[in-house]
């Protein structure tokens, strides 16, 4: 069978199997079943020979197999695969979860940076909506304040203008889309290190969230609740792991409610949980240093920023806008951080419903170490 004949019947048999659980009143996905078919594919227990085609005999076999499968309500083995398909589904790298983020912004922002590059204004009023659409574009991009805020607006316009001033609208225009795109983002970089300079030396900052102290908060309160699960997780498994080897250690094993079998997927499901929740407490120390690190950035450029800009009547432009852009960038960890924290905290609370359910099994610890006394 080729590799396209064996993908039709796979597909074949995850919708037959998708159809019979629907009609039965079980709602599954296809990813789940696709996860719940290798997983009977490779079950020893199932006989299926994985070196020839699958029989038509087999084919029934395995989708009444998936289909009892997913039908179970209490099944510790089908939580870890859901929990696996949920993980799969969901998690990816830092790199990978900022890079779709900064896609989704892009979208967002694409119907108003379209109408920049793309207008033609020839009277002043026109050439004035120009201006205050460029002004809630930084905005929009820069995430410091709602363009509705007209404090804001007039903070932002304000910083606009001491870079780029109405007058320069001309030649911006005749710019080709590729410039005006580039030309886009260095003024919201550079727009964004003033408002944050002027914020921090007390001459503005509307509408600007105090990130660092937000962060701050989100990594005490995300460390807390995921330090938490772990331990619980792990308290679980010492108990399950202490009955599992009491009972086989036993000559004279008493019978348990649930059986063994089920405290072992039990406990298989529970070091899922476990490994999990460890992934992604990697992934909360790696914000806790970058945080660390932006915190020494942005006092370091702030402060090299005041001693160029200080005492002076005139700057050179070449050499204080790498400071605003440079300031803007640490802000712009600071966010990416905000974003990674979020994402993680959602994670780890929607792992909860795939491992929770199965802690119960560890109540019959007395009834089954009893005879230790």
């Amino acid at each position: 069978m080729s590799s396209v004949q064996a993908e039709s019947v796979i597909k074949s048999i995850i919708r037959e199997i998708g159809a019979e659980c629907n009609s039965r009143g079980v709602e599954v996905s296809e990813t789940l079943i696709a996860f719940t078919v290798k997983a009977a594919v490779l079950d020893p227990d199932n006989a299926f020979n994985v070196d020839r085609a699958l029989t038509k005999a087999d084919v029934q076999q395995l989708i009444q197999s998936c289909v009892k499968k997913l039908q179970e309500s209490t099944s510790p083995s089908l939580d870890t695969v859901k929990m696996q398909v949920h993980f799969d589904m969901n998690y990816t790298t830092r790199g990978e979860f900022l890079k779709e983020h900064k896609k989704i912004l892009e979208t967002r922002l694409l119907p108003i940076a379209r109408e920049i590059t793309d207008y033609r204004a020839r009277t002043r009023e026109e050439l004035e909506t120009l201006y205050r659409k460029i002004v809630s574009f930084i905005l929009l991009q820069s995430g410091l304040g709602s363009p509705t805020d007209i404090a804001v607006v007039r903070e932002a316009t304000a910083a606009l203008q001491s870079v780029f001033p109405q007058t320069e609208l001309g030649t911006f225009m005749v710019m080709s889309k590729k410039d005006k795109q580039t030309q886009l983002q260095e003024l919201t970089n550079i727009v964004t290190g003033i408002r944050l300079y002027n914020r921090n030396s007390g001459k503005g900052g509307e509408g600007i969230d105090d990130l660092p102290s937000i962060l701050k908060s989100a990594i005490e309160t995300t460390s807390q609740t995921i330090e938490s699960e772990l331990t619980k997780t792990l308290q679980q498994v010492y108990k399950l792991t202490a009955i599992l080897l009491y009972i086989i250690g036993s000559p004279h094993p008493p019978p348990t409610n649930p059986t063994p079998l089920l405290m072992k997927h039990a406990l298989i499901n529970l070091r899922q949980h476990q490994s999990y929740i460890k992934v992604l407490m990697g992934d909360i120390l790696n914000c806790v240093h970058l945080v660390s690190q932006l915190e020494k950035d942005y006092d370091s450029n702030m402060s090299q920023l005041k001693e160029t800009v200080q005492s002076k009547t005139a700057v050179p432009t070449a050499q204080v806008y790498p400071l605003f852009v440079a300031l803007s960038n640490v802000w712009q960890g600071y966010q990416d951080n905000v974003v990674m924290l979020s994402v993680l905290s959602n994670l780890i609370t929607g792992l909860r419903p795939f491992f929770k359910s199965h802690c119960k099994y560890t109540s019959c610890t007395a009834s089954c170490c009893s005879g230790r006394q």
